[in-house]
């Protein structure tokens, strides 16, 4: 299943308007999406304004490395986690200089999942600079492709939120 263009495009110039209109600098840390949603906001001219990085965090090295989340969380809670999602929004805070941060955590599939923690499991967290973090849980259904994209669409759709009520 492909999602039209004009859907994701649309979306993607939403927050980078809004961004930009209130001087508000971007970072993501997408470590199931693959940065995915990085690419739609690149793929709209003058994202550079807005998008300051993004890392992909792809193993729990790297989510301790880059971000600073905690090993031994990471142990009891799992990669895939509202905490281990959580810290890393916090980590995108405390390294980065900017005022919006979107992290993203969980199984694409095909393998991965069991009873507890299946396929298409994602959480996602959005905060700005003094506020508090926002985090939810998906269980997206589809392929692998069909739940980057959702994670994509909705961690775009969580960025505008998060931005309207801090401004």
């Amino acid at each position: 299943m492909r999602e039209p263009e004009e859907g994701w495009e649309a979306q993607a110039r939403s927050v980078l308007e809004r961004c930009r209109e209130a001087r508000v600098r971007l970072a993501l840390a997408e470590a199931c999406s693959g940065g995915l949603i990085a690419a739609r906001l690149t793929a709209v001219p003058g994202a550079s304004a807005v998008l300051e990085r993004a890392f992909v965090p792809y193993s729990n090295e790297s989510k301790e490395d880059l971000l600073g989340v905690p090993g031994p969380l990471m142990r009891e809670h799992g990669a895939v986690s509202a905490e281990v999602v959580q810290a890393m929004a916090e980590g995108l805070l405390a390294r980065t200089p900017v005022e919006l941060v979107l992290a993203e955590t969980g199984i694409a599939g095909p393998g991965g999942g069991s009873p507890l923690k299946p396929v298409g499991l994602v959480f996602l967290a959005c905060a700005r600079r003094g506020g508090a973090v926002k985090v939810e849980r998906h269980v997206f259904p589809g392929n692998r492709a069909e739940v980057r994209h959702a994670i994509a669409t909705r961690g775009l759709a969580l960025l505008l939120e998060g931005f309207a009520e801090k401004s």
